[in-house]
């Protein structure tokens, strides 16, 4: 009998039936959604970067949603309008600049919306914005929603506050968040609230551009070692590190006493990491993959072992550009409806070929990241030329708005760690041999050799920062020093909110203060000075600033056009 006859045929058709009853489902009918015909969950495939999108802007949010509390929290202190440095006097030197106009040379040497604004209430302007900013931040940060208007705004609030913020907003990652907020601003549909907008694919072109952005991160912060201090070739930069980095955390206490050959290992890594490593982004979807990967584990690690900042955490995030939603979707859910579900209909759509229909948006929109990639290709030309240069500089920008911008950490590494501690004393007589004088304490950095070194990490404390750089200098380079001493000498309630400890808390101001200079050491785990409770061993170096009273600081005051503190 031939095989294909009606009668070998038959026994087939009830085993179909029994075949359909079992996976509960009608004859042809389609598999579940988002499972593949076996009733395993279907994978994502490579190639589509919906989700990468979700994750991205995800990042991006949460960092901006530091920054801005950051500010929300110090800036009326810093650049306020009693602050260390108002910027309403550092507008003022500009307006000056340009004939005392506010004109269009002035806006665009210092791009803010204060400009707008009335500066006879800066505090409430500072806080406006710095609100304005957390608000919009956090509302992405929890939704996964954002369109080009939001993000323009957290841009431009953003660049507002750094390009009045002086000193205390000289920190390489504030340049480096205003270019990873711009292209973020690209990211995203230009109205649309939604996580998968259908009608606006994530652009290659943007995604190019933060790899382009993380690429040149990472390499700039290699050459700069290479190029800068030797103990980078000698291997022997870990050596020092951990306790001289601005403000430690208590992991770096004890990773400093690593064995020697785990400081060489550090050392060696971070060459790798940053001098090779960048170059995976261009051999193809693994490769890039492994960069990504790679990048992020550096970055953790660097969180784990100090309080950079924010710095860290925002290098994360161009970082994530390196994965596709193959890569991704194990961080989304496979339940039916839900993200990673819809993303696999879109692929599966994609794959029948359905095309989506060319609309005018669509193509105004394709016009639009061809001309984000060539403003950011035109903008990198100094940058490269940089990076290729001897005379390599880092962390600066050469534009106003600071979308294409140099990078890099560590290019010198000090080998002793000094601090100024400040000291307020109620005696008449600063001379006296009998006069008992007081130690303030900062929020972070160090000072009392008893308290452990703290993790604040991605939060900043700008001040304590600015007081690690003036402690390598002098008063004299470093004027708002001896604004903070004025202030302190009169119990300013702003200025003691930057503090973690006044000693005058509750009774009269200090009649003198100064600064002293030592030199600090981790203590031995172990040894007697741990075993007294003491993280840190210190010597005192010599005077930083001589006694001071808040008299003899009138006519210092006036010359710069400070408020004068009056006593609380």
């Amino acid at each position: 009998m031939r095989p294909d006859s009606p009668a070998m045929a038959a026994p087939e058709e009830p085993l179909r039936r029994r075949k359909v009853r079992d996976t509960g489902r009608e004859p042809g009918s389609p598999p579940g959604s988002g499972r593949d015909p076996a009733g395993f969950p279907a994978q994502l495939r490579a190639g589509t970067f919906w989700l990468t999108r979700i994750v991205l802007l995800r990042a991006l949010a949460f960092v901006y949603c530091v920054a801005f509390l950051v500010a929300l929290h110090q800036n009326k202190q810093l650049i306020g309008d009693r602050g260390l440095l108002p910027c309403k006097n550092y507008l003022k030197s500009v307006q000056q600049h340009f004939q005392g106009r506010i004109s269009w040379d002035a806006v665009s040497y210092t791009p803010t919306v204060l400009w707008l604004l009335d500066w006879s209430h800066m505090d409430s302007n500072l806080d406006g914005l710095a609100l304005l900013g957390a608000s919009i931040s956090s509302f992405i940060l929890l939704t996964g929603c954002a369109n080009m208007v939001l993000m323009a705004v957290l841009w431009v609030l953003y660049m507002s506050l750094v390009n009045v913020g002086q000193i205390w907003y000289s920190f390489g990652w504030e340049s480096q968040l205003l270019e990873t907020g711009f292209l973020g601003i690209f990211l995203c549909p230009l109205w649309t609230l939604s996580r998968l907008p259908r009608e606006t694919p994530t652009s290659r072109i943007v995604l190019w551009g933060f790899r382009w952005l993380i690429f040149r991160i990472m390499l700039g912060a290699g050459l700069i070692k290479i190029r800068g201090d030797q103990c980078w070739w000698d291997l022997t930069c870990m050596d020092f590190h951990y306790e001289t980095q601005p403000v430690p955390n208590p992991a770096a206490y004890f990773l400093h006493r690593s064995p020697w050959w785990v400081h060489r290992f550090e050392t060696l890594s971070n060459h790798f990491l940053e001098l090779v490593v960048p170059f995976f982004l261009f051999l193809g979807r693994r490769m890039c993959v492994l960069h990504g990967a790679l990048q992020i584990l550096f970055q953790v690690v660097l969180i784990i072992s100090g309080n950079l900042s924010f710095l860290n955490w925002l290098t994360i995030v161009p970082s994530v550009a390196c994965f596709d939603d193959a890569t991704l979707g194990f961080l989304f859910p496979s339940g039916p409806g839900g993200l990673k579900d819809q993303v696999l209909k879109m692929q599966k759509e994609k794959a029948r070929g359905a095309q989506p229909t060319l609309r005018y948006g669509r193509v105004v929109r394709q016009v639009v990241n061809l001309a984000l990639g060539a403003l950011v290709a035109w903008l990198s030309v100094p940058v490269v030329l940089n990076l290729l240069s001897s005379k390599q500089v880092m962390n600066s920008s050469f534009n106003p708005l600071r979308i294409v911008n140099t990078y890099g950490a560590f290019g010198s590494i000090t080998r002793e760690r000094t601090e100024i501690i400040l000291q307020g004393t109620a005696s008449p007589n600063a001379s006296a041999p009998d006069a008992v004088w007081e130690d303030y304490e900062f929020k972070c950095k160090p000072g009392d050799l008893r308290r452990r070194p703290c993790l604040v990490s991605p939060y900043h404390h700008r001040l304590d920062w600015l007081m690690w750089f003036a402690a390598f200098q002098t008063y004299e380079q470093h004027e708002w020093v001896i604004h903070l001493a004025g202030k302190l000498l009169a119990n300013d309630a702003d200025a003691l909110s930057l503090l973690a400890l006044n000693p005058f808390a509750g009774r009269a101001p200090p009649r003198w203060l100064r600064g002293e200079h030592y030199r600090y050491k981790f203590s031995l785990p172990g040894g007697p000075h741990a075993a007294a409770g003491r993280w840190w061993i210190r010597k005192r170096l010599g005077p930083y600033f001589p006694p001071i009273s808040l008299r003899d600081l009138k006519d210092y005051f006036r010359s710069r056009e400070w408020p004068y503190p009056e006593p609380e």
